[in-house]
């Protein structure tokens, strides 16, 4: 028999496997802690279902208009509603993007920690990832100068794939980094996608972007991709969303009526009630909430006596490095699975998101809540001591 494809020859995604390992403890009776996943708690009840239909294949002509109004809401930007892609999930858009604008052999950059599903599903299309190491001096976001370096190593990029907040750090790029990025990208002839699924999830100080900037403010050819998932907490309902440059709109089409058909038709319908004031009112609330888990972790920081920690500016994740931990477990893996062993406490080694240094940290995730990181922290704090 033939084997498996090589496009298939990809490293599984850790968080989901740890996911599972949660959930099957928790089947045995363990009383497990989990700050693994980036899946809010507070979820809204789903109601009751209808039978539904196919739909479009960029999903359903009122939610394209609604995530248009969004964009008007939120960044007091014009988005034509044929510019908008409904798709299944944030992961959904990942793939159709990369297929609509990339060829085998084409050069993505990306940065180092980052979120992985961004380089397997590339590497599994025959994208060739460049990988761009960054950490505390550019506040683990890329520059110009970093895009500038790799092209001299690697060759010309055909894309730059940026998110703000990021995935596993936190990190947010303010207005003028985000224009010297896409500016960038502009100027060398490559696709610019901003991954901003974590927009709205900010710790900043009131003011006109404290939810995030989009690309789109800045370039109407720059590909954004959001998700229902994270601000509004409907992670499996499988919604997510893609802005396109108009000469990607038919190509990309034309993939989705294929690959998916359409979205999800009941959770299109959902996702109409995510753009009322009310919805808003809720889910900001929801934010304060993560706001205070994430100051529960950054005080508990000295006790905790680890390394190096990225700042946290937004999402829901505190990436940091284990420290003096290292001279006790032999990497992050071995760090997190005693962890969850002697502590029912489950944490993400950081080997998904830097295969270089990531083995010296642990992503947590304060998406369940204030109440859950407390006492997560209080069992970490007694584990170590231990």
């Amino acid at each position: 028999m033939r084997s498996a494809s090589r496009r298939s020859e990809i490293p599984v995604f850790e968080v989901m496997q740890i996911t599972d390992e949660v959930a099957r403890r928790r089947h045995a009776g363990h009383d497990v802690v989990s700050l693994c996943a980036g899946e809010p708690s507070a979820r809204p009840a789903p109601g009751t279902l209808q039978p539904a239909g196919y739909t479009g294949p960029l999903g359903t002509t009122p939610l394209r208009e609604a995530i248009a109004g969004h964009y008007r809401k939120w960044y007091g930007v014009e988005v034509d509603p044929a510019r908008v892609a409904v798709t299944t999930g944030s992961s959904g858009a990942f793939q159709l993007v990369f297929l609509t604008a990339f060829d085998p052999g084409d050069r993505v950059a990306l940065v180092s920690p980052g979120y992985p599903a961004y380089k397997n599903i590339l590497s599994a299309l025959g994208v060739e990832v460049v990988e761009i190491a960054t950490g505390p001096d550019t506040r683990y976001q890329p520059t110009p100068e970093l895009l500038e370096a790799a092209v001299r190593e690697r060759g010309d990029l055909a894309g730059v794939i940026v998110a703000s907040p990021a995935n596993p750090t936190g990190t947010m790029l303010g207005r003028s980094e985000l224009h010297a990025l896409v500016n960038w990208c502009a100027g060398h002839g490559a696709r610019f996608i901003s991954d901003e699924i974590y927009h709205g999830i900010s710790y900043a100080p009131d003011g006109p972007d404290r939810r995030g900037v989009s690309a789109v403010e800045l370039n109407g050819d720059a590909i954004v991709i959001n998700s229902f998932s994270k601000y509004w907490g409907m992670t499996g309902w499988r919604l997510g969303w893609a802005l396109l440059p108009e000469d990607l709109i038919a190509p990309f089409e034309a993939l989705a009526s294929n690959f998916a058909l359409s979205p999800p038709a009941p959770a299109q319908e959902l996702a109409m009630r995510a753009f009322s004031d009310e919805t808003y009112a809720e889910r900001d609330r929801v934010v304060e909430g993560f706001a205070k888990a994430r100051a529960l972790i950054l005080d508990a920081a000295p006790s905790l006596n680890w390394g190096t920690a990225a700042p946290s500016d937004g999402a829901f994740y505190y990436y940091s490095e284990l420290g003096q931990q290292l001279e006790r477990y032999a990497d992050s893996s071995s760090y997190a699975r005693a962890l969850l062993e002697g502590a029912n406490v489950a944490v993400v080694p950081g080997g998904d998101f830097d295969p270089v240094a990531g083995h010296r940290a642990v992503r947590l995730s304060y998406a369940a809540g204030e109440p859950a990181v407390a006492e997560a922290l209080d069992r970490i704090i007694r584990f170590q001591r231990d």
